[in-house]
């Protein structure tokens, strides 16, 4: 399984933000721009409480594992997979997600003096910081079910457990 990449998740958050912004002004002078949901921040932030919370666990079992406690429970190789392949396509999607609205709020910026669009310009920012906390907590639980060896190679492959 290959690592996360920085570079490609910011090259989808600017391509989608360009793009939004574009569909944004275009949109706007046909007529009126749909709204940014209120849940679209919450959701992303519920998404990163659950991959750092599943990370969370992850680590506590397998530090419970390493140092051989009794009646530690052990981490099945498959379901440490499955969480990172989770964390990654959460970590892309909130890429996407975070540039198109990060795209509407630049569009936003323009006309802070009309309320709603100001409501509409803080829920693009807070959707934006809460895809950022998405990718934070997808490196997290990716660096947590790296294998030891994996770290010694620098080939940047990472199977997950």
């Amino acid at each position: 399984m290959k690592q996360l990449r920085l570079g490609v998740l910011a090259g989808l958050f600017v391509v989608a933000g360009v793009l939004s912004w574009g569909a944004a002004r275009l949109w706007d002078s046909f007529g009126t721009l749909p709204s940014v949901p209120i849940a679209a921040p919450i959701v992303l932030a519920a998404i990163a409480a659950v991959l750092t919370a599943t990370a969370l666990s992850l680590r506590s079992r397998l530090r419970a594992q390493r140092e051989r406690r009794p009646g530690a429970k052990g981490v099945e190789p498959l379901m440490a997979a499955r969480a990172v392949v989770f964390g990654q396509a959460s970590a892309l999607v909130a890429a996407l997600v975070s540039g198109m609205y990060g795209g509407v709020g630049v569009f936003l910026l323009g006309s802070l003096d009309i309320p709603a669009r100001r409501d509409q310009a803080i829920y693009s920012a807070f959707s934006v910081l809460a895809g950022f906390a998405v990718i934070a907590a997808a490196f997290f639980l990716e660096r947590v079910c790296k294998l030891p060896e994996d770290e010694d190679n620098g080939k940047g492959q990472v199977p997950a457990a």
